[in-house]
């Protein structure tokens, strides 16, 4: 069983509407990559056991659309209703996805502080972060680096602290992989005989790139 868990950036600025693919907005093309990818996914025989999770950058809980209790219908639904206009709280959200996944490991009894780990129960997760790569802003400031609030109690802006999470101090792990998909497309047609003639602005370095 594999979990892949979407985070779709819901900041403001993903309402800009690309040059490319019929003006439209940034979110739009998110909603349509993620779908892309289920589909995809799905034709694989390897597909049979995913359980499929929907996050936003919203704060909890309404940032959890689609948790593991939720079917692929009920996951579908919740991505085309996503709407843009809150911060580009890149950091908190990526915790609350690891949050999350922590929870239900200790729900399944795959993580046993005291105890340990249990490789049989074996259940990897894949997150795949979709994003236009923009600042990182909070309510109080415009932040040059990605910062995981690493903290225990209260981590998730709402939910009570992990049990155990006093005793995590890193995020990675060797059964998850984290992915991002950064929207580099252009709000206006390129000039005339200039690079990105594609309609895409040059590649940079996003804060998410290091986490990955």
């Amino acid at each position: 069983m594999t979990i892949i868990v979407f985070l779709v950036d819901t900041s403001a600025s993903m309402n800009q509407r690309a040059y490319v693919n019929g003006r439209k907005t940034l979110l739009d093309v998110a909603k349509e990559a993620v779908e892309v990818f289920v589909k995809q996914r799905q034709k694989s025989t390897e597909s049979r056991g995913d359980r499929y999770m929907l996050l936003t950058f919203d704060e909890f809980p309404r940032n959890i659309k689609a948790g593991w209790k939720e079917n692929l219908t009920t996951f579908m639904a919740e991505l085309k209703n996503l709407e843009a206009s809150g911060m580009t709280t890149l950091g908190s959200a990526l915790k609350a996805v690891f949050d999350t996944l922590n929870i239900n490991r200790m729900q399944s009894g795959i993580d046993m502080y005291g105890q340990g780990r249990y490789p049989y129960y074996l259940e990897p997760a894949v997150i795949v972060v979709v994003t236009d790569g923009g600042k990182l802003t909070t309510a109080s400031t415009v932040q040059r680096d990605l910062i995981l609030p690493m903290g225990g109690a209260g981590s998730m802006g709402g939910m009570a602290g992990v049990p155990g999470a006093e005793l995590t101090r890193e995020p990675f792990r060797w059964d998850q992989r984290l992915y991002a998909l950064v929207l580099r497309m252009a709000g206006h047609p390129p000039m005339s005989g200039s690079a990105g003639e594609s309609g895409h602005v040059a590649s940079d370095s996003s804060p998410v790139d290091a986490m990955c």
